[in-house]
């Protein structure tokens, strides 16, 4: 334990990754004494296995490829990806999967901490076992929130849980690049993966049982497939893995049509499932193993003390949406227990009302695709009058400029009733950074009209927002709601 050796805090956080670091941190502000329990490093998967490293390996493939479509640059450019660089300065981004400057950092905010697997023991109780089998016993005064997050999912595939499968933490993890590599899923890491491997050299097979990034608006996936096939991944889509076995140092998958893939390894990604399976719900009568419902405060309806954030609310599985909802979650647990106002009503500093209708994501795919909000698909489904507008982001000047040939597609779900945005997905080179602009816009629920006044700078991808307001069209001035 870091810090005192107190058994008794105003909060105890089970889970020391991004959400739990942020939720204590909130409370902490708050005036609340609290306690981490963490059982790996401090940081959590996102530091160490999965947004930091994932997008180290995927971004020096992407700047040599950028690089060698743009004249002047492509000439330029002579040699080959250094894989070993790209290696090294993963471990840098992970600390070598050392977690002392996190655990630091809890120090400097006053943040305990202890090291062990923590579990839910009764009401406002948790037991702490450690490595050495000793067992620490803390009670909290207030609030107990559980922040434990999620693991790969590994399906019920014959063979496959016997053929050490490799999930996004061997991938991201590694020493070495193998010669082929074969990908079961067609998610975010899925093809994130496949594209960081493609860069290395690496022979891809990415067999999906539907298309690519189903969740999404179609063309996102379609512009994917197609970026994959150009960097030589075979492309499986729409076929079910009925097999996979190990053997020889080989893994052989077979398919539902018949087909047989080699490859050295095998990555499975096709979803997670919530750390919850040893954490104690059961002893306040919830249900082990299952995602945990909370309301918009991020507290478990039924108790008064429970809460909990991230991954394993199944809300959004993104971790800036995680540290979105421990902000709220920490602030509140830290007003309820001093007596201060509590502002719940949605949009109010207490609640994560954004994780139902404006969640930004992007896909750090070649191209990128970038999203928030509701595709047109979710809108009309939700029961919403839509007009959906696409346009060519190629078309724009600026995106001329940022790369010859620029190829990509942006999409506006626009809301007929009250003429505001419910989602936009961008699909291109470097969308992302589009991307907060329209979140802005679809969670203050900026009217159409007021967006014209929003001048895009000349020349630069941007102006992909002015193209879609032409393209949706502007009423005449008679039509439009009187200012007051």
């Amino acid at each position: 334990m870091s810090g005192s050796s107190t058994t008794e805090y105003d909060l105890i956080i089970l889970g020391g990754g991004a959400v739990g670091e942020n939720i204590a941190d909130r409370a902490v502000q708050g005036g609340l004494t609290t306690v981490i329990v963490e059982n790996e490093l401090v940081g959590g998967e996102c530091s160490y296995w999965a947004c930091m490293p994932s997008k180290v390996l995927l971004r020096s493939a992407q700047a040599l490829r950028a690089a060698r479509q743009l004249p002047g640059a492509a000439e330029a450019v002579t040699g080959d990806l250094d894989v070993q660089a790209v290696l090294a300065r993963r471990d840098y981004y992970t600390s070598n999967w050392s977690d002392a400057g996190q655990v630091q950092w809890l120090n400097s905010a006053g943040i305990d901490l202890i090291r062990g697997h923590g579990r839910i023991s009764g009401t406002k109780r948790v037991t702490v076992t450690a490595a050495d089998g000793s067992t620490t016993k803390l009670t909290a005064r207030h609030a107990v929130a559980v922040a434990t997050g999620s693991g790969a999912l590994i399906p019920d595939i014959e063979g496959l849980a016997d053929a050490r499968p490799w999930t996004s933490r061997e991938a991201t993890s590694i020493k070495t690049v193998p010669e082929s590599l074969a990908i079961i899923g067609g998610g975010v890491v899925a093809t994130e993966i496949a594209t960081a491997f493609a860069g290395f050299g690496t022979t891809v097979t990415l067999i999906s049982r539907s298309g690519l990034l189903s969740t999404m608006e179609p063309f996102a996936g379609e512009l994917v497939a197609e970026s994959l096939r150009e960097q030589g991944v075979t492309l499986l889509p729409d076929t079910k893995t009925t097999s996979v076995h190990r053997a020889d140092g080989l893994v052989t998958i077979e398919t539902g049509d018949g087909t047989t893939i080699t490859a050295q390894e095998v990555l499975i990604a096709t979803g997670r499932t919530p750390h919850t399976r040893d954490a104690g719900l059961d002893t306040v009568g919830l249900t082990p193993g299952d995602w945990i419902e909370t309301d918009d405060t991020m507290r478990v309806p039924g108790f008064d003390w429970l809460y909990a954030a991230g991954d394993v609310t199944n809300r959004a599985l993104l971790t800036h949406q995680g540290k979105y909802q421990a902000r709220a979650a920490g602030d509140v647990i830290a007003a309820r227990a001093t007596g201060a106002a509590v502002f719940d009503a949605p949009w109010g500093r207490h609640v994560a009302t954004a994780d139902h209708t404006a969640v930004p994501q992007v896909t750090f795919t070649d191209p990128e695709i970038a999203s928030v909000g509701l595709t047109a698909e979710a809108a009309a489904t939700a029961g919403y009058n839509t007009r959906v507008v696409d346009y060519e982001i190629g078309h724009v000047a600026g995106a001329g400029l940022h790369a010859e040939g620029y190829k990509g597609t942006a999409r506006m779900v626009v809301d007929e009733a009250r003429k505001v945005i419910l989602g936009v997905t961008f699909a291109g080179p470097d969308v992302s950074d589009l991307l907060q602009a329209a979140t802005i816009a679809v969670v203050s629920e900026v009217p159409l009209d007021r967006l014209w006044h929003a001048v895009p700078a000349y020349p630069t991808v941007s102006e992909i927002w002015l193209r879609l307001l032409e393209t949706y069209g502007r009423p005449p001035q008679e039509q439009l709601p009187q200012q007051q």
